[in-house]
């Protein structure tokens, strides 16, 4: 199946023109110059225009977010940071200068000194701290054998027409775990296909994780120590980005199942014995959700694809769940970013009170970690 998903939702997020989101600001055209009363009437309407959508945008985000700061600095591109249970620190995904492929970083919150820890070869991607924090999981293809091959390749393929983001789905992606420093490197799956996107449940135990190993990216979950594989989807198409709840009852995920392409939220048991869909809305791309620590609600990354991916935004959205043992149910959908820039992968503290994402509101237009105190629902 063509996996060209990736490239096309993604490549909103990683490589977003930034000349596209200056066109509203265009110069008046010359003629209203020539008859003063002409002039003086775009002037009082367009001011607003430029004043108010930024500032409307901001009001709205207000509601949930305050505080929001660039976190990640220094590295071409960043995202798909995850905090330490303890909050203080988070590890993420990011070019390295002069490199075709993401490393793993880890840096304190409150600092800017990014550490890379993963081998510094092949793409890697999805990390993930243990729960003690101790150590940290990530997905890996530096095991690749023709990797100076792959490598050249894609040095080739920027050099001739920029680095666009492109998700491959690498056969030789596998999980490891490493030790904090990226010592001890531990390798837990070992199977033909793709192994990637693995998360934790809360208490460490289980890993959750997407793998082709049947031809077809499906879910599957296994012990911390890479025993005990058990499949729980088996539909055609992608399922990925999984995530347990806070309960460690169900497990949260993204699918484009029902239309290539046009990926959609569903949670299934973590038995893999009763499955919900949260959305289907199939001229918007919803990806990337993540449950609060509390289990009452979702957040995730939507877009309106509906004339295409040109001009389509990613904003975050909240939806509110109930769920019990056997049930698992979506509620009311909120919005929660409002900005013209690309908002995505969005990830809650472990004490919920900050939320972390990836975006481009940066000034250079590059993908970059933002943070924000989250507010919702205090009085």
């Amino acid at each position: 199946m063509n996996r060209a998903i990736f490239a096309l939702a993604l490549a909103a997020v990683w490589a977003l023109p930034c000349d596209a989101q200056e066109k509203p600001k265009a110069n008046p055209k010359p003629k209203a110059t020539a008859n003063p009363k002409v002039t003086e009437k775009p002037k009082v309407t367009e001011k607003p225009k430029t004043t108010e959508k930024p500032d409307a945008a901001a009001e709205q985000e207000a509601k949930f977010l305050t505080n929001i700061r660039q976190v990640t600095f220094g590295l071409p591109r960043a995202g798909e940071g995850y905090f330490s249970q303890d909050g203080e620190w988070i590890v993420y995904q990011a070019y390295p200068v002069g490199y075709p492929f993401y490393q793993i970083y880890v840096q304190r919150l409150d600092e800017r000194v990014p550490r890379r820890i993963s081998p510094g070869r092949g793409r890697t991607t999805c990390s993930f701290f243990t729960i003690d924090g101790k150590g940290i999981l990530f997905a890996s293809a530096h095991s690749d054998p023709m990797i100076d091959i792959t490598e050249r390749t894609a040095r080739e393929k920027a050099a001739k027409g920029g680095r666009s983001y492109e998700w491959a789905f690498d056969p030789h992606m596998d999980i490891y775990l490493s030790k904090f420093d990226g010592t001890g490197l531990q390798r837990l799956t070992d199977s033909p296909g793709y192994d990637a996107e693995g998360s934790y449940s809360s208490d460490g135990k289980q890993i959750v994780f997407t793998s082709s190993r049947d031809g077809d990216p499906d879910l599957y979950i296994m012990d911390a120590d890479g025993k005990n594989v058990r499949q729980i989807t088996n539909v055609d198409g992608y399922d990925g980005g999984p995530f347990f709840s806070p309960d460690n009852k169900w497990v949260i995920f993204r699918s484009d199942r029902d239309k290539e392409h046009m990926l959609q939220l569903f949670a299934v048991s973590a038995d893999g014995k009763k499955e919900v869909q949260l959305t289907k809305n199939l001229d918007h791309i919803n990806w990337c959700p993540y449950f609060h620590p509390n289990g009452k609600s979702i957040i995730w990354s939507r877009a309106d694809y509906s004339k295409g991916p040109r001009g389509a935004v990613f904003n975050l959205f909240l939806m509110d769940i109930e769920s019990t043992d056997t049930t698992l149910k979506g509620g009311k959908i909120t919005q929660v970013t409002y900005h013209k820039k690309a908002d995505v992968l969005p990830v809650f503290s472990p004490d919920g009170k900050k939320l972390m994402w990836t975006s481009t509101r940066t000034k250079d237009g590059t993908s970059q970690l933002w943070i924000g105190d989250w507010i919702h629902g205090k009085k």
